[in-house]
């Protein structure tokens, strides 16, 4: 994939604050954390969105899912976490590469979107 920022660190092109690789996927702190532990997990395999995952995607999605708690804990969230993959425009997904927020810290985490409105 020409030009996308997640294949470019997955290559080495542009350093990234490692915390986990393997053959499959890599995980890094986000360069801008809405937390004191934010991180995200990518796979290595260039795949746009959520939306386009299809069975073929599955296992390493799965992976990339279980080993989210080891991070988190190892990085300072040993009471639980967020988890957030934002999905195609409405999701506000900015880097069009599948990655998995994992956002936590010591302490509770704001509510994560505010109440619906009644309208």
């Amino acid at each position: 994939m020409d030009e996308c920022i997640f294949c470019e660190i997955v290559a080495g092109k542009i350093p990234a604050k490692k915390i986990y690789e393997d053959d499959d996927m890599v995980a890094f702190h986000d360069i801008a954390p809405q937390a004191p532990v934010h991180f995200m997990i990518i796979p290595k395999k260039h795949v746009d969105s959520l939306a386009q995952c299809g069975p073929e995607e599955a296992p390493v999605i799965g992976r990339m899912l279980a080993i989210a708690g080891r991070l988190a804990r190892e990085q300072g969230s040993p009471d639980g976490f967020r988890t957030i993959i934002n999905t195609g425009r409405i999701g506000r997904q900015d880097v069009y590469h599948l990655h998995i927020h994992i956002i936590g810290g010591p302490n509770p985490l704001g509510r994560m979107l505010p109440p619906a409105s009644s309208s």
